[in-house]
């Protein structure tokens, strides 16, 4: 195949740029790219590599006419040098003629639309914007006129998104890698203005939004469109008992971040009744069997006239008789987990549920309910260690009346901080025993259990593992340029290529890895506590609603290691010292050995660590 360089295209595209355009659809924005490579692949016929997806079209105009049919195609996935045009699953590929090519006369390639995610409950765009498909690469054929005569671009649509406000680099390839891929979803997967969970549905679900809004918080600092789909789904909740209780979570979030209280004021009762509370019975435990479930409560939570029931989903299912897939795993990504009516997974949301609602009536001064969900919070955790902790084997079983012990049943409580210390060594070990038996969801709540828990060696070692293709390396080497919806087709048969909730590292990174969070609402203080394992060298920026935090750090030698952290005027900011330091040095002056958490000034600061 003959390369075809690119310079004298991009002289005659000069009169684009890539820098985004005004055209504004409620934040939704249109930005035009540059191929990166054309390929030659017969005469007539092309191969455009715009390097990176993008939910879009393509646009072009030619200073010649051709009176002769040209055939476009746009896909995600290639397969022999030229696009895939049956990539499977929801790998995206679309054809489409002109019967012509009239000089001077832009074009805007149009496709026919996928049914499902432009009907019933996807997130519809504006008819100005047509049709749109996630896509990298641009076919051409039967071109009778020199290519050099035709400016081409990928037309990307997505939301507003400051591709300046963050970065990170650090001393591991890979891992750099992985922080990319995974901030290019984050903008990428934001073109209906909602975090939806992909191209398939285009529906917004409260899982992927969570994850996506962790994301998105690491890397911009918009949150108009994380605070969009909480207001969603107080009125479209999804079916999965643990979705729903990813709502306080999701409102929880949002005032750590923002420091708006009014979400929280506004819709009080309505992230009680996303508790389940109502569900529980007398030992504190929740089930979706229970007879409390009836269509009266699904209709108070948002189902139309309490028609859909909620189902425990733990990760995904193994696949279903009717769907004839053969799956690598047959169990799907729940490591086995045995769904028994009272569970360990589902009733770990639920303490974390109750623990994060104690905060939010704090914030609302709402003192009775304060007591109210940490009394409820500490019978649920008691209640959970005396039935589902095996202290013999010192990890938890699946559920009551379950023997089974899985990834999911001990990821969880561990991330949820319910395992009693004296059992942490026991119930990480087994965790690490399990390896990545979840799915990239679940890849979530597994590198957050390990970072808090002081395992960032291993948490990291999950991020940047390039032996097997359960890890983000493999979703790279496929050639997606956004995170999947699965580590990998055999896995979800139907899966895509362009899901944010496969961005975990992303967030794991900053707010864990760095651990780079808000300590107090709205970053009035932010807290840093660095696990960076065995990394030489990093710094990252971290936008915040007062600024960006910027942080680097080199390792001087074996025994020593600097860290230069900049804070903005407008906030306070905490740093834990690392649980290996035997010396430390705040801006040249030492640091009292009983502080472990030392408080930094505005500004540059120099902390040397002795370890």
């Amino acid at each position: 195949m003959k390369k075809i360089y690119l310079t004298a295209i991009i002289c005659m595209l000069a009169y684009f740029s890539n820098a985004q355009t005004n055209t504004e659809f409620n934040n939704i924005k249109v930005s035009y790219f540059n191929p990166e490579k054309v390929t030659k692949i017969e005469d007539g016929h092309y191969l455009i590599d715009f390097g990176k997806a993008f939910f879009g079209t393509v646009v072009l105009e030619s200073n010649q006419t051709q009176n002769d049919s040209l055939f476009f195609h746009l896909g995600e996935k290639l397969k022999n040098n030229s696009i895939d045009k049956k990539p499977g699953a929801t790998i995206r590929y679309r054809k489409s003629t002109v019967p012509n090519l009239q000089s001077n006369s832009p074009i805007t390639i149009d496709m026919v639309p996928y049914k499902r995610n432009t009907t019933g409950n996807a997130i519809m765009l504006p008819d100005s914007i047509g049709t749109i498909i996630p896509f990298r690469y641009f076919e051409i054929e039967n071109l009778k006129i020199p290519i050099e005569a035709i400016t081409i671009k990928q037309k990307a649509i997505h939301y507003n998104f400051n591709d300046d406000a963050s970065y990170f680099t650090s001393s591991n390839e890979v891992m750099n890698a992985i922080w990319d891929l995974c901030k290019h979803t984050i903008k990428a997967t934001s073109f209906t203005g909602y975090y939806v969970d992909g191209d398939r549905e285009r529906i917004p679900y409260e899982a992927d939004a969570y994850i996506n809004q962790l994301s998105h918080y690491s890397v911009d600092n918009d949150y108009s469109i994380a605070r969009r789909t909480n207001e969603y789904f107080l009125k479209n909740p999804t079916w999965p008992t643990e979705w729903i209780l990813h709502t306080v979570l999701m409102f929880h979030a949002d005032y750590m971040y923002t420091g708006d209280l009014e979400p929280l004021k506004k819709h009080y009762d309505n992230l009680k009744l996303k508790t389940l509370m109502e569900l529980e019975r007398e030992d504190g435990l929740i089930s979706s069997s229970s007879p409390k479930l009836s269509k009266e409560f699904t209709a108070k939570l948002g189902f139309e006239k309490g028609d859909k029931k909620i189902q425990d989903i733990i990760d995904w299912p193994p696949a279903q008789k009717d769907t004839g897939w053969k799956l690598a795993t047959p169990e799907g990504e729940r490591d086995g987990y045995e769904i028994v009516k009272v569970n360990t997974a589902i009733n770990a949301f639920y303490y974390y549920n109750l623990k994060l609602m104690s905060e939010i009536a704090g914030f609302l001064d709402k003192e009775d309910d304060v007591t109210l969900f940490k009394i409820k919070a500490e019978k649920v955790k008691k209640t959970i260690n005396a039935k589902f902790l095996d202290k013999t084997n010192g990890y938890y079983i699946d559920g009551e009346g379950s023997t089974h012990a899985s990834l999911h049943g001990n990821m969880l409580p561990l991330a949820f901080d319910l395992v009693p210390d004296e059992y942490v060594s026991t119930v990480t070990k087994f965790i690490k025993s399990r390896g990545m038996a979840c799915s990239v969801y679940g890849a979530q709540y597994l590198l957050e259990g390990l970072y808090k828990y002081n395992e960032e060696d291993y948490a990291s070692n999950l991020i940047t593992e390039t032996e097997n293709d359960r890890s983000w390396w493999n979703m790279i080497q496929v050639g997606a340029t956004m995170t999947m919806e699965a580590w990998d087709v055999k896995y979800k048969p139907n899966s895509d290529w362009n899901h944010a909730w496969g961005t975990a590292p992303l967030n794991a990174i900053t707010r864990y890895m760095w651990g780079i969070q808000p300590k107090t609402a709205g970053f009035e203080t932010a807290i840093i506590e660095p696990k960076l394992g065995d990394l030489t060298f990093t710094k990252i920026k971290v936008p915040t609603k007062n600024g960006s935090i910027y942080s680097d750090y080199k390792l001087i030698n074996k025994t020593e290691g600097v860290y230069e952290i900049e804070i903005p005027e407008t906030m306070n900011a905490e740093f834990v010292l690392p649980n290996n330091t035997t010396k430390a040095y705040l801006n040249g002056k030492k640091v009292r050995k009983k502080h472990t958490e030392i408080k930094l000034s505005k500004g540059k600061n120099i902390i040397k660590i002795q370890y």
